[in-house]
């Protein structure tokens, strides 16, 4: 019996050393502590220090949609060199030959998941709320559970993600100069100024992407229940759903 089953081996005579709970919780608080510590350095404030400090605050009386316009814009010329959209001909080409020119629709959904809405104009084409059909705004603020918009009628709104079908556009053409390569800030739209006769001297800041030649994409508000920065970091499965 010791021949076959005893000699030979490594026997353990007592147990190995275990940590406890409360090392494990202990070592868990210092890790927490470091990476607050490495935030701090950098600068980045978490959730709560932002809401006590009011970051996301806005004045009621600034909700005009004139004043978002130039972040509009800036969207626009954002996705137009995040899709490498091309640039638009001298004269707009009849509907049936500008859907030869759009893009390639599996190259930009991917694309879409993880960009940046703030700018964009979202509108509720279905939600289980029928008052919250047809609400169509500027972004200013995406939460995980939300859209906070600067409507057309200078009202802000509260559009919540879930049980809602949004719609949104993209230009079809990029709006950015042939100059403009990629290490180049994108340029920002100068501020409209009114003429005597009440024409404004920047027509093209005053433009929005449903003015020109567009496309037109639907979001599904339950399926993108993330935070803006969480999605960009996210590995999205194709699959098919049943909405509402």
């Amino acid at each position: 019996m010791y021949t076959a089953r005893v000699k030979g081996r490594m026997m353990l005579l007592e147990n190995p050393a275990r940590d406890s709970r409360a090392k494990k919780a202990l070592d868990e608080k210092r890790v927490v502590r470091k990476k607050e510590r490495e935030r701090k350095k950098l600068g980045v404030i978490g959730k709560r220090e932002a809401k006590e400090r009011g970051v996301w605050k806005f004045d009621e009386s600034q909700a005009r949609f004139d004043l978002f316009l130039p972040l509009h814009n800036l969207w626009m010329g954002y996705m137009s060199e995040l899709l490498s959209l091309p640039p638009q001909p001298a004269k707009i080409p009849p509907p049936e030959l500008a859907q030869k020119s759009m893009p390639n629709s599996s190259g930009i959904h991917p694309k879409l998941l993880k960009a940046d809405y703030h700018g964009s104009i979202m509108t509720v084409s279905q939600s289980k709320n029928p008052c919250l059909v047809g609400v169509s705004g500027i972004v200013i603020h995406e939460t995980e559970n939300a859209f906070k918009v600067v409507t057309r009628q200078n009202k802000l709104k509260l559009l919540p993600k879930q049980n809602s079908i949004f719609t949104f556009a993209v230009p079809l053409y990029s709006i950015l100069p042939h100059s403009h390569t990629p290490d180049k800030p994108l340029p920002f739209p100068p501020p409209t100024t009114t003429m005597e006769d009440g024409s404004s001297s920047q027509a093209q800041a005053r433009q929005t992407v449903l003015d020109a030649p567009h496309i037109q994409f639907e979001l599904y508000g339950n399926q993108f229940r993330f935070r803006a920065a969480e999605r960009a970091g996210r590995k999205f499965k194709h699959k098919e759903t049943i909405e509402l």
